[in-house]
C-alpha cells in the first residue's frame, strides 16, 4: 500500500513564522499611522456622547467697518444674483482687516449686499457687505476648543484636507483590526479566551442596541 502523505512539521512551521511576522508587520505599522488619530477620535468621543453636560461659552466677536471707495467701485463689477468670490482686492483687504480666512470663498450675491458664510471647525463666522454704502457688518462666534476637536472628529466645516485624513485613518484602523483578528486565530489555540472576548464583543453592543434603542 503507498504510505500516506503527510505534513511536513518544519514547513508548516515556517509557513506559520512567515505569515506571523508579515501580520506583526503591518499590524504594529498600521497601530504606528492610526495612533494619534485613534486618541484624538477616542477622547473626542466621550467629549461628544457627553456634549450636554459640558458646559461651553462662546465667545462673538461682532465688528463693523467701511470698505475705501475704490475696493467699494470694484463690488459695482460684481453679479447682482448668484454665488460667486469676491473680488479678488476686497478679499485681500478683508483678510488683513478682520484677521479672517475670507480668501476664494463663495459669496451670496444680490442687488443689495455680497453675504460669506464662514464657518469653522468651533466657530461659526459671516460677513455681509452693503454694496451702496460699502458698510461690512463681520461676526464670529467661537465655542471653544472641545467643540473644535468635536468639529474635527465628525470632519465638520474642517476641509477636504482634513476629510482626506479621515479616510487614510480609518483604511489603517482596518487593516489594524484585521491583522489583529489573523494574530488573534494564530494565537487563539495558547489563549482560550480569545474567542469567548471577541464574541463578547459582538454580543454586548448587539443586545444593548435591541433592548434599549427604540
Amino acid at each position: 500500500m503507498p504510505a500516506t502523505p503527510r505534513h511536513d512539521p518544519v514547513s508548516t512551521q515556517q509557513r506559520r513564522g512567515f505569515w506571523l511576522r508579515t501580520l506583526h508587520q503591518w499590524h504594529w505599522i498600521s497601530s504606528a499611522v492610526c495612533l494619534v488619530g485613534m486618541l484624538l477620535f477616542t477622547v473626542t468621543g466621550i467629549t461628544l456622547n457627553h456634549a450636554a453636560r459640558i458646559e461651553a461659552r462662546p465667545a462673538v466677536d461682532n465688528r463693523v467697518l467701511e470698505l475705501p471707495a475704490p475696493l467699494l467701485e470694484a463690488l459695482a463689477a460684481a453679479p447682482e444674483e448668484g454665488n460667486a468670490p469676491l473680488p479678488e482686492p476686497v478679499a485681500r483687504w478683508l483678510d488683513d482687516a478682520l484677521d479672517a480666512p475670507v480668501g476664494r470663498r463663495p459669496a451670496e450675491w444680490s442687488a443689495e449686499e455680497a453675504y460669506v458664510s464662514m464657518p469653522a471647525p468651533g466657530a461659526d463666522a459671516w460677513l455681509s457687505i452693503d454694496r451702496e454704502t460699502g458698510t461690512v457688518e463681520f461676526e464670529r462666534t467661537d465655542r471653544g476648543w472641545v467643540s473644535y476637536f468635536n468639529d474635527l472628529h465628525k470632519g465638520r466645516n474642517a476641509g477636504p484636507a482634513w476629510g482626506w485624513f479621515i479616510d487614510v485613518f480609518a483604511i489603517a484602523c482596518l487593516v489594524f483590526c484585521i491583522t489583529g483578528l489573523f494574530l488573534l486565530h494564530l494565537h487563539a489555540r495558547q489563549r482560550r479566551l480569545t474567542w469567548p472576548l471577541v464574541g463578547l464583543g459582538l454580543v454586548v453592543p448587539v443586545l444593548l442596541a435591541l433592548l434599549f434603542i427604540h
